[in-house]
């Protein structure tokens, strides 16, 4: 095992992608074939190409499997949602350890441009209507991206808060049960309308929505800031810089993967 596969995929990591993924035994009865390439190498070079941003072919031989294979795992992990079931082991570490805050969450979205097009792409309002994806989160008062998704570009922000925050899943706390709601929802003007405040009410979320009109956006800021932040922190992994993938849930395989990694970086400080 290289370097570069060990700094990709520490211990720590791998312990529990191990928990995601148990170890596959490939019994061919006839016998003969080649052995099957490691996994470890596989979600290293996986990681390589979502930090770098590097095409499946440009891949470095330094990992040991082709690129053809390591395409194949991203593919079966994906359909397997292993991403997203990775991100909750790591929330339920860091939820655990009692490292995260529910009492101000904050949601948003950015839009990035589809290159290649495919489902969940439409004209970007933002970039001259050329075709593009948004990427939907909500993040904890530290940042911690808890809940994700992805729709067209020309989908309104508003649609995507009741889905995000269903789609918070349940996660483990130092003391209690499982908490999956936040205590409080900050949010900008593009979330102002009365149903959404009455659909947080009605589920015991307190909000905090910028009004249109009436307040600035720079009072909010103060507390929203944080996902702000966790938006460049997604851009970190270079395939999001755009959406290369043309199949939806590949690009949102990207996604988890990076929200993944940023909240196994903060479960090992």
């Amino acid at each position: 095992m290289t370097d570069l596969v060990e700094r990709l995929v520490p211990d720590e990591l791998w312990v529990l992608f191990r928990r995601v993924v148990p170890p596959t035994e490939v019994i061919r009865p006839q016998g003969g074939g080649r052995r099957r390439a490691g996994d470890r190498e596989a979600l290293a070079a996986i990681i390589f190409v979502a930090t770098s941003g590097c095409t499946w072919r440009q891949l470095p031989p330094v990992f040991g499997p082709s690129w053809q294979t390591v395409y194949r795992r991203f593919a079966q992990w994906s359909r397997a949602r292993v991403w997203a079931r990775l991100h909750r082991v790591i929330l339920d570490e860091l939820g655990a350890r009692g490292d995260l805050d529910w009492s101000r969450c904050a949601i948003d979205s950015v839009s990035l441009r589809a290159a290649k097009g495919g489902p969940l792409t439409g004209p970007n309002p933002t970039d001259r209507g050329k075709p593009g994806s948004k990427i939907h989160l909500i993040t904890d008062r530290n940042g911690l991206p808890i809940s994700l998704g992805i729709s067209s570009a020309n989908m309104h922000d508003s649609l995507g808060l009741e889905p995000l925050v269903r789609g918070i899943p349940p996660i483990r706390s130092r003391r209690g049960p499982r908490r999956r709601r936040p205590a409080k929802l900050h949010a900008d003007k593009g979330y102002d309308y009365p149903h959404l405040r009455r659909w947080l009410r009605k589920r015991g979320i307190r909000h905090r929505i910028a009004r249109k009109g009436i307040e600035s956006s720079k009072r909010l800021g103060r507390h929203r800031w944080v996902v702000e932040r966790t938006v460049s922190w997604l851009a970190g992994c270079r395939r999001l810089h755009r959406r290369y993938e043309r199949k939806a849930e590949h690009f949102l395989a990207f996604v988890g993967i990076a929200a993944a990694l940023i909240c196994h970086r903060r479960l090992t400080k």
